[in-house]
């Protein structure tokens, strides 16, 4: 299986996905930067909240709609529809003009838009590629994605301070090219039967039904909570930390260059994504040699200990280590998580299970806009502790729960 042997739609949505993943990587990893400098760490604590809750929403119903109106139409209306915003936000961030606010309303239609057409696009996906083309298909796009946002953070990093116009133009441009190709390359792959057509809300009803079946799983529940704790960890790079390394983090000589709190938190995250498409090649093998327990609890203990004290450090060497480390926990981690993740649903309601799961990275999310609240009443020192105990209270729930899914797991 070659790259050639995949469908014009794979080929197009890898393309669009480094394009997507580069620009994007420049700006919105340093958002949380732009609104605690203009509104202070309470109020961005807060509109990241909002931002959240309107992804958790929009998520419930962005596979549903492009069931009901195919794949491709809800890709181009909603990249459209980031189009329009992302050009607003370079006239409200232009030398001519500039409106913190408005910026934020554009960062909530962008995740609208997003959370509509993610759905339709992994669904695409499926539909056009066989079971044999898929282990090759995902492991580009993780490539793909990786390396085009190590190097869209760097580069942001260094541009974000003083070239944010330019950086909005370069999205914007950036959004209408992927755009062009949905619309002129991509190939509609899912066409609803128009004869067994139902309303929305009735498949919303349908939908909501099954979720309630899915929280009567307490184990699953359970298993979701640990992993959205851990997971909010990470999260609180490009959020409380990100802010802290702006106002804390003073000059330091890293090698050749003088490395300021942004262009900081800017390497931490081309570090950590280098490192993953790198360890990731070798880890599966590695990790086949020990149980499934000491490696999840290992890892994950691995990936707290790291970033709590990345949340506290401004040392340029001691950040740079614990970035080593938490990046080890997280790629030990991860197959074990996912490997269990798949496995513990029940096969008639999977796709209502993970959407519960989907709903982790929004949860993880929120976790951390909360703390960039708390941020404004605390020092560091306590906001780190408290970071360090969410992470440590997930892996004791995986400590307890663990046994149980042992013997629902078939291995």
């Amino acid at each position: 299986m070659k790259f050639k042997d995949f469908h014009i739609n794979i080929k197009v949505r890898i393309i669009e996905i480094f394009i997507s993943s580069f620009i994007g990587g420049m700006i919105f990893p340093f958002m949380a930067i732009y609104f605690a400098k203009n509104y202070g760490e309470q109020i961005t604590g807060i509109l990241l909240t909002v931002i959240v809750f309107i992804g958790i929403i929009i998520n419930l119903f962005g596979g549903y709609i492009s069931d009901l109106y195919g794949r491709k139409t809800i890709m181009v209306y909603a990249g459209i529809g980031r189009f329009i915003a992302f050009f607003i936000m370079i006239i409200c961030n232009s030398p001519w003009f500039e409106s913190v606010f408005i910026t934020f309303l554009m960062m909530i239609v962008n995740i609208i838009c997003w959370g509509v057409t993610e759905p339709a696009q992994q669904a695409m996906l499926i539909d056009v590629s066989t079971l044999e083309q898929r282990k090759l298909m995902y492991s580009i796009t993780y490539w793909a994605n990786n390396i085009s946002i190590a190097i869209g953070g760097i580069l942001g990093a260094f541009l974000f301070t003083d070239y944010l116009f330019e950086l909005f133009i370069v999205l914007s441009f950036g959004s209408l090219i992927t755009v062009i190709m949905i619309i002129f390359f991509i190939q509609e792959s899912y066409f609803p039967n128009e004869n067994e057509k139902v309303s929305p809300s009735f498949k919303m009803l349908e939908l909501f039904k099954n979720y309630k079946v899915v929280f009567k799983d307490h184990l699953f529940i359970w298993y979701i909570i640990a992993g959205v704790l851990i997971l909010s960890m990470e999260f609180n790079l490009t959020n409380y930390i990100a802010i802290r390394l702006s106002e804390e983090f003073i000059n330091q000589q890293f090698i050749y260059w003088k490395i300021e709190g942004i262009q900081m938190l800017g390497f931490l995250r081309a570090e950590n994504t280098i490192l993953v498409a790198l360890f990731v090649l070798f880890t599966a093998k590695f990790v086949e040699r020990f149980k499934d327990k000491s490696v999840l609890i290992i890892g994950s203990f691995l990936f707290v200990v790291g970033y709590g004290v990345i949340a506290y450090s401004n040392n340029i060497w001691l950040l740079v280590i614990m970035m080593i480390v938490a990046t080890v926990g997280e790629v030990i981690r991860i197959p074990v998580e996912q490997s269990n993740m798949a496995a513990l649903p029940d096969d008639h309601n999977r796709s209502s299970y993970m959407a519960i799961k989907s709903m982790s990275t929004n949860l993880s999310f929120l976790i951390s806009s909360i703390i960039v609240t708390f941020s404004a009443l605390f020092p560091s020192l306590f906001i780190a502790i408290i970071i360090t105990c969410i992470g440590i209270v997930g892996i004791l729930i995986y400590l307890v729960i663990y046994p149980k899914i042992q013997d629902r797991v078939k291995f």
